[in-house]
């Protein structure tokens, strides 16, 4: 299998390789340490699925990480009062280009998986882990909480479990994982276990098929979910951020202290 740098993508947080004639897009999280999700990173990885759309041949997109971490999350920086706004819309803008792609999209996850990498992998079609692996949404424990995955998770896991793991905070290793839907398999190479699927179920078929079989698939989800997006974006930035708790809870993540909570 051929492996080629996709032509015209200039990134330095994400590597994008194409393989089988261009019918496979290997798109790799390569930021050290932990493969944080900042602005740059949001960007590059924005210009990869929209390059993906444009691409008439492509069938599917492998979504891995370089190191031993698929990703710590969103960048806690980035979520202070003067930037959030910023970032949240380049952020929820990310989940509308990933659903534009019309493209299947399969994770294969290491370490942790945290925060906004988490959000991310919920929006993919697929997910396999390692045993080790480890997932969270602990924004709930810095005072906020996630509004992607507020929207999703429970796409996945169902209502009751969705609610666990967004009102607590709490990490779960790969075995609940798969035990409550969040993964599908979980292999000791989940990147080689990733492509073999693509080789064997996604490869074979047509492109323009699969294209819009993906649009036809999510054709609901993504009805539903991208409103959804928007209105828990500004339940976040007019009225979350307008407690003392939520910019509490980020500043004691950033100043490496226990907050100290007000309840308001």
């Amino acid at each position: 299998m051929s492996t080629d740098v996709v032509p015209d993508l200039t990134t330095e947080k994400v590597r994008v390789t194409c393989e089988a004639d261009g019918a496979l897009w290997r798109v790799k999280l390569d930021s050290p340490k932990g493969n944080i999700i900042d602005s740059a990173m949001i960007a590059e990885l924005t210009e990869v699925f929209d390059a993906a759309a444009e691409e008439s041949g492509i069938k599917a997109i492998l979504l891995c990480a370089e190191g031993r971490h698929f990703s710590f999350g969103a960048s806690v920086a980035e979520h202070a009062a003067d930037k959030v706004g910023e970032m949240m819309c380049s952020f929820h803008g990310l989940f509308n280009v990933i659903s534009a792609a019309n493209v299947p999209v399969i994770a294969a996850i290491r370490g942790c998986c945290l925060g906004g990498g988490l959000e991310v992998v919920s929006f993919c079609h697929r997910i396999i882990a390692h045993p080790g692996a480890k997932f969270a949404q602990p924004e709930i424990t810095l005072g906020v909480f996630a509004p992607v995955a507020s929207a999703v998770l429970a796409e996945r896991v169902g209502r009751g479990a969705a609610d666990d793991l967004l009102l607590t905070g709490r990490t779960i290793d790969a075995a609940e994982a798969l035990d409550i839907g969040l993964i599908e398999r979980i292999e000791e190479d989940p990147e080689a276990a990733a492509l073999a699927y693509i080789e064997e179920h996604l490869l074979p078929l047509s492109a323009s098929s699969l294209c819009m079989a993906t649009r036809a698939a999510r054709f609901d989800f993504r009805r539903r979910i991208e409103p959804l997006m928007t209105e828990l974006e500004c339940l976040y930035l007019k009225e979350l951020m307008a407690t003392h708790d939520a910019n509490e809870g980020i500043a004691a993540f950033l100043e490496k202290r226990p907050p100290q909570w007000t309840d308001a």
